[in-house]
């Protein structure tokens, strides 16, 4: 018998509808389709249900782009806020600085009224300053800042930090500077105490944590927690800053001077940023009113000769620049 029979010669493929039979039936059931879904909303819980399993693709497609607009929206929010906290940190180191000198406003408010007649005005021109370096040597205390002559640097600048008086500029260049710190032992600081304005000199012993006034009598009327502001003498820093507190009084019979130590107020050891002062405040002349003025033009004419003669015999008023408390 032949291995193959005449029932084993079956084609591979029944042969089914044709293809446009085919088309016209699936163009017959999507019409019927589209017909029940748009009058009575059958297809609804087939396209939830396919919405469903189609959304993890979606989500997985969408992916690297919202990847990428995460990456870049959260690298610009940082830059952004590190320029806004950059900015705050700046301002608020120069509100604090410009806050300082409002305890020793306070104390002198009287009399400034009773000389000028007007309140003063603080007119201060501040620039902050990073520092770039520490000198290591442990008997000099000296640092380098990033702002020089192209800043308006000079040398004798006050530097100041957020609680009081850092030091001066000694050296500029023209990208940078170099400044003493108060703390060090070849530096001097016209000081006096806001509670009765007694003035002295306070010296730096190479300890950032304390400086000495070594120019006061045992009958000084100092105590322990008086505060210490820059007195203006000199030239050499602006009146009112915060200088140093006191911390220990000894008074020693049978010497001239008693010892007395004082803590600095500024962070001289922790400080990463100061500010440069430029002085210029003056006080702001009075509005006079016009029938007042022209009263004191008629007095003035009337005793012109006698002013004269007493502007001649009267010396002047001004303090030499330099002058030591």
């Amino acid at each position: 018998m032949s291995p193959f029979t005449p029932s084993d010669n079956k084609p591979l493929f029944d042969r089914g509808p044709s293809l446009g039979t085919r088309a016209v039936l699936l163009v017959v059931l999507s019409v019927a389709l589209m017909f029940l879904d748009h009058r009575e909303g059958h297809m609804d819980s087939v396209r939830r249900a396919l919405s469903v399993a189609v959304y993890p693709i979606r989500v997985l497609v969408d992916m690297p782009s919202a990847a990428f607009l995460w990456a870049r929206e959260s690298l610009a929010e940082r830059a952004r806020l590190l320029e806004e906290n950059s900015s705050l940190r700046a301002e608020s180191l120069r509100q604090r600085v410009h806050l300082q000198q409002m305890v020793a406003l306070e104390a002198e408010n009287a009399r400034l009224r009773a000389l000028m007649d007007s309140p003063a005005k603080l007119a201060d021109r501040v620039q902050v300053a990073e520092i770039l370096a520490v000198d290591l040597d442990p008997y000099r205390h000296r640092i380098a800042i990033n702002r020089g002559e192209y800043a308006g640097v000079y040398a004798g600048q006050a530097l100041v930090d957020a609680d009081g008086i850092v030091g001066q500029v000694i050296r500029v260049d023209p990208l940078g500077a170099e400044a003493i710190l108060i703390s060090d032992p070849s530096h001097a600081t016209p000081v006096e105490l806001i509670r009765n304005g007694l003035r002295t000199v306070a010296l730096g012993v190479g300890d950032v944590s304390r400086v000495e006034l070594p120019f006061l009598p045992n009958s000084a009327d100092v105590r322990v927690g008086d505060l210490l502001v820059s007195s203006g003498l000199g030239d050499a820093f602006p009146h009112g800053y915060p200088v140093a507190r006191v911390t220990r009084v000894e008074r020693r019979p049978g010497e001239s001077f008693a010892r007395i130590e004082a803590e600095p107020t500024a962070a001289l050891n922790r400080s990463r940023q100061v500010l440069l002062l430029w002085e210029g405040g003056e006080a702001e002349p009075l509005a006079v009113p016009a029938d007042t003025a022209e009263d004191e033009a008629a007095t003035a004419a009337d005793t012109e000769p006698d002013t004269e003669a007493e502007t001649t015999a009267e010396p002047s008023g001004t303090a030499p620049r330099g002058d030591n408390p």
